[in-house]
């Protein structure tokens, strides 16, 4: 599994062909994604959706994005404008360049040289991805610095304490796969999955890596970045025209990278799924590339699915799921993956069937650690709003100042027939004038 004895000798052209094909690739997927978005939560909302532009709308991200590229691009004053024009340029082509160690396919030939589906790969590859991944965050946090404005500067801060809490659990997730695994290669890792995929060794793992790469790519219910409802737009607030196309084209790009990376570290990369995995043509020549895309969309859904249906964390939320829960998640589950690959080097025979036996338990034990919090909080939460006791006394002046009855809440000195007397204590109660008193009024300066 740690050959690269394939990589390193395609003519240049070829290497031209290969980066080309997976910008467009990129591209491509980023105008679809966005058209199919619309379209998905149109369908799950019981909405329309884009129909106007083209075919049944299909041209209405093409249209979009034509509109923001010739858009006037408004700068504003008070700017770093060095750091301002750069952050989208930074946002953008770290997320391209985290795919020239995902393999698409097996090796083919390509016009009598073999070369295989994949433009490069390195004896460290998981950790160039983790390298390049986070480079691309601070397109985001310098972009909230350098328009001097506050709320592109919250949304900064919140996308650099998002990066530090879920980049970390990431790296976890990713350690556990190459500990399994034997190597940080991706085309080794995806020769690993050819019996039986690490989802179902190491499911603990992809359960924390799908709540980690939500979180990397700053969508629903992890947007914190750019909080409309808080923060205006967020970190993008001072951008359009074609640089906040930018910033759109990062986070697609950012989404299909993740997913990627979700389908070759967990998912089998380019191998069929069983029982079409019994074909012998499955996993050669270009079908692969397939059930790759297939696995692709299958997250991207995934996203969509997830941004149309939960609400937005708060904060404090956030930070409790990456810090007190993922992390220490993680770092358990290493240890487990560890222990068992120690055992296996001192020769130990223990095989495919503890890993899912481990997996599962911890599993287990983590849906049971979220049921338990999701309990209390609901407790805690039906106590908070439970309200007052209807059937108590009701003081109109219990906090200081009078306030009228709730509904149900009956008042001092109320009668059958829903006469009151007065609310106030009788030291403060003043006595009724007679109606045959004449009321004395105070004489006017002017008369």
């Amino acid at each position: 599994m740690n050959d690269l004895s394939e990589f390193g000798h395609d003519p240049w052209w070829l290497i031209l062909a290969k980066a080309l094909i997976v910008f467009v690739f990129l591209l491509l997927t980023t105008l679809v994604a966005i058209l199919a978005e619309r379209k998905v939560m149109a369908w799950m909302q019981t909405r329309v959706g884009p129909n106007r532009v083209g075919p049944m709308g299909l041209l209405q991200s093409l249209a979009d994005g034509v509109k923001l590229a010739l858009k006037e691009g408004i700068i504003p004053r008070g700017i770093d404008k060095p750091i301002y024009l750069l952050a989208p340029i930074i946002a953008v082509i770290p997320a391209i360049m985290a795919f020239a160690v995902i393999p698409f396919g097996p090796v083919v030939s390509v016009f009598g040289h073999r070369t295989p589906l994949q433009l490069t790969d390195l004896p460290v590859a998981v950790l160039y991805i983790l390298a390049v991944t986070s480079v691309g965050v601070y397109g985001i946090v310098l972009a909230g610095w350098a328009s001097g404005s506050t709320y592109p500067l919250l949304g900064g801060l919140r996308s650099t304490a998002q990066v530090i809490s879920y980049e970390i659990a990431m790296g976890l997730t990713f350690a556990a796969v190459f500990l399994h695994a034997g190597t940080m290669s991706t085309s080794g890792i995806v020769d690993g999955q050819l019996d039986t995929w690490y989802v179902f060794l190491l499911l603990p793992s992809f359960v924390v890596y799908v709540f980690s790469m939500v979180g990397e790519t700053n969508r629903a219910p992890f947007d914190l970045p750019e909080a409309e409802g808080e923060l205006v737009g967020g970190f993008h607030t001072e951008y359009s025209s074609l640089r906040f196309a930018m910033f759109m084209l990062a986070e697609y790009i950012n989404m299909a990278t993740v997913s990627a990376l979700a389908a070759t570290m967990f998912l089998g990369g380019w191998h069929a799924p069983w029982p079409l995995s019994i074909w012998d043509g499955a996993n050669s020549g270009w079908v692969p590339l397939i059930w790759f895309v297939a696995k692709v969309w299958g997250f991207l859904f995934f996203f969509i699915w997830l941004r149309a249906t939960l609400p937005r964390l708060r904060y404090d939320q956030f930070m409790t799921l990456g810090w007190k829960i993922l992390i220490p998640v993680s770092l358990g589950w290493v240890m487990v993956v560890a222990t068992i690959r120690a055992l296996r080097v001192e020769g130990h025979d223990i095989g495919s069937v503890v890993d899912v036996i481990a997996g599962v338990v911890f599993a287990i034990a983590l849906l049971a650690v979220f049921w338990v919090m999701s309990r209390s909080k609901r407790r805690r939460a039906g106590e908070a709003n439970a309200g007052p006791d209807l059937s108590a006394p009701f003081d109109p002046m219990a906090g200081g100042f009078p306030v009228p009855p709730l509904t149900g809440q009956s008042r001092p000195g109320q009668t059958s027939r829903g006469q009151t007397g007065s609310a106030l204590p009788a030291t403060t109660r003043s006595e009724p004038t007679p109606a045959s008193q004449p009321v004395p009024m105070k004489e006017s300066s002017d008369a």
